[in-house]
C-alpha cells in the first residue's frame, strides 16, 4: 500500500522549478534514501513532500488516514537551534503539539509518549539536562525522539548524521534502521553517505542531471550509480 505517491511533482522556489517530473511512489515499510550532488534539490523535495512549501506543479497524495501532522520530520539543524535553552524533555514532548489540536495543554498521552521515546533513544540519563550543553550526536538523538513524537507510520530525515563524528554517526544509522525494522516505520531519508545509503535502504531516488527511483539492487546495476560512486557527478 502506497503512502505517498509523488505524480510529475515539480518542486522549487517562486515559480522555478528545481526538479522536473518527479513520478514515485513509498510504500508502507519502505526505507528510502535520496541522493544526489549537492544542490540537486532534495531538501527542498522534502519540503515539499511535507507542504512546508508548495510545489511549482504536480502532486503529492497521502494515503487516507495520513495526515501530514502524523509524519515526523527531523531537519538539518541550524548554529542558533543547537544553543536552544530547553531541557531534553521539553524539547521531546514538544514533538506532540501537532496532536495537542485545540488544547493548550499537553495530555497524559502526550507526556507517556514522549518518556517512552526518550527511553527509545537512550536519553533517560540525559532528560533534566539543558539541550544546550549536550554532544552533537544526543542533540540528534533528541531530535529524532522529537520527530517520532509526531510520526505515526512515517518518518522525514534530512541528513541526520551530518556533522557528527564516525562513532556517532553509525549509531544514529542503526537507531534509525531499529526503527524501520523493529518498529515497522517508514524511512525517507536524504543522505550524502551513499554507503550507508546501499546498506540500510531498499529503495534509492538519485536526484541529478538525470532521475533513478528503484530498488537499491536495481540502482547499484545503473549507470547513475556507477557514476556517483566515482565522483562524477557527487560533490558532496
Amino acid at each position: 500500500m502506497a503512502q505517498l505517491i509523488c505524480r510529475d511533482l515539480c518542486p522549487g522556489y517562486n515559480g522555478q522549478e528545481i526538479i522536473g517530473n518527479l513520478n514515485f511512489e513509498v510504500e508502507k515499510g519502505d526505507y528510502l534514501c535520496i541522493v544526489g550532488e549537492n544542490g540537486s534539490g532534495k531538501s527542498t523535495l522534502m519540503k515539499t513532500l511535507l507542504g512546508l512549501q508548495p510545489p511549482v506543479s504536480g502532486q503529492v497524495l497521502l494515503d487516507e488516514g495520513l495526515t501530514r501532522n502524523r509524519i515526523g520530520y527531523l531537519p538539518q539543524q541550524t548554529e542558533i537551534q543547537k544553543d536552544f535553552p530547553a531541557s531534553v524533555r521539553e524539547i521531546v514532548l514538544s514533538g506532540c503539539q501537532n496532536k495537542c489540536g485545540a488544547r493548550p495543554f499537553y495530555s497524559k498521552a502526550d507526556k507517556e509518549r514522549a518518556q517512552a521515546n526518550i527511553e527509545k533513544m537512550g536519553l533517560q540519563s540525559l532528560k533534566k539536562r539543558c539541550y544546550r550543553h549536550l554532544s552533537g550526536g544526543q542533540q540528534q538523538r533528541v531530535l529524532l525522539a522529537r520527530a517520532l513524537c509526531a510520526a505515526e507510520e512515517l518518518l522525514l530525515l534530512d541528513e541526520p548524521v551530518a556533522g557528527l563524528d564516525p562513532i556517532v554517526t553509525e549509531e544514529m544509522y542503526r537507531l534509525i534502521d531499529g526503527l524501520h525494522r523493529d518498529d515497522g516505520m517508514t524511512i525517507i531519508m536524504i543522505s550524502h553517505d551513499l554507503d550507508a545509503a546501499i546498506q540500510y535502504a531498499d529503495k534509492i531516488l538519485h536526484i541529478g542531471k538525470k532521475v533513478f527511483f528503484g530498488t537499491k539492487a536495481e540502482y547499484l546495476e545503473s549507470s547513475q550509480s556507477s557514476a556517483f560512486v566515482k565522483g562524477e557527478v557527487y560533490h558532496g
